[in-house]
């Protein structure tokens, strides 16, 4: 398990993960870092804002796909089931979820540990009679579920889209983790974003409020706080792009100038126009996230979408 950056606060010291992922992430040619490092405490609320502009569609989306279909997922699901979220952050969409299974326990793992205590507490009070067992951490990594779920049947919940911020080749890997964490008679109900117009998408990466502008930028704050760095906040700007060839945003810090900084004693360049890409988010269609899950261990065995096929719920049973 990680050590999450505000009990590294805590300690006096740099989370080793972070730093690492970041030197590494600026000495490549192209530059680019991990989405993962977003998520501090400010990103994490950043990221919550977001999800409430009218650009951004997949959440309102998704949010009422849980709402509409509680009635499927009860009955292809079951009760009882210890529901294992992935990357939970806010979990505003989960009750949605929880109130139609009629779950045994529900476990929230996220890295942010100040916003997922937060919003476990919240869930556990609007849900007094089920066990909320959080948990802090990168999924990315390995991890233990609490001993408390053993012996429960498990049904992962990764909403979001999330899976589209990996690589193809990282997207299957993580399936297959999850498919070996939760399980032989694991079930996983996972978003995933559809291909749809270039200019709908490179809007809801690039919204007029500027908000996601904002999260972008974050990470440069986050870099010079916790790694002494010494990256000039107005040396960057913020840039969404459509990558038609992999079927992916990307979005990228730009550097407005030749520039020269610091990052935990390390010194790096960058010429004008020069990025750092910090994230991509891949889009499937419905042939290819079917390739993707069964590449990743898992059979589809149901799948809901809203009447202008912007995003899909996909339910899989373990292979």
């Amino acid at each position: 398990m990680l050590l999450t950056q505000d009990a590294a606060n805590i300690a006096g010291s740099i989370d080793p993960a972070f730093r690492h992922d970041i030197v590494t992430g600026l000495s490549r040619s192209p530059k680019a870092t991990p989405p993962i490092w977003f998520y501090d405490r400010r990103g994490s609320e950043l990221f919550e804002a977001i999800t409430d502009l009218p650009e951004y569609y997949p959440t309102r989306t998704e949010t009422a796909l849980l709402a509409r279909h509680g009635a499927d997922f009860s009955a292809a699901v079951g009760e009882g089931r210890a529901v294992v979220e992935f990357g939970a952050g806010s979990s505003r969409k989960t009750p949605h979820l929880l109130r139609a299974i009629a779950p045994g326990a529900y476990v929230p793992i996220d890295i942010s540990g100040d916003f997922l205590h937060a919003s476990s507490a919240a869930l556990a009070e609007a849900f007094p009679g089920l066990p909320v067992l959080p948990v802090v951490g990168d999924f990315n990594r390995p991890l233990a579920l609490p001993n408390a779920i053993a012996g429960m049947p498990r049904l992962g919940f990764f909403p979001g889209s999330t899976i589209g911020n990996m690589e193809p080749d990282a997207a299957v890997d993580l399936l297959r983790a999850m498919r070996r964490l939760l399980g032989p008679d694991a079930m996983l109900l996972i978003g995933m974003d559809r291909i749809k117009d270039r200019d709908r998408l490179i809007a809801a990466y690039d919204d007029a409020q500027g908000v996601t502008a904002a999260f972008n930028m974050n990470l440069i704050e986050r870099i010079n706080r916790e790694l002494e760095g010494d990256l000039p906040i107005e040396g960057f700007a913020h840039r969404a792009v459509w990558n038609d060839d992999k079927a992916r945003i990307e979005m990228h810090l730009e550097a407005q100038r030749a520039l020269h900084f610091h990052v935990a004693g390390q010194a790096f360049e960058m010429d004008a126009g020069e990025t750092i890409h910090t994230e991509s988010s891949h889009k499937y269609g419905a042939r290819d996230q079917r390739l993707l899950l069964r590449a990743g261990g898992w059979e589809p065995t149901g799948e809901w979408t809203d009447d202008e096929g912007l995003f899909a719920l996909v339910l899989a049973e373990a292979g």
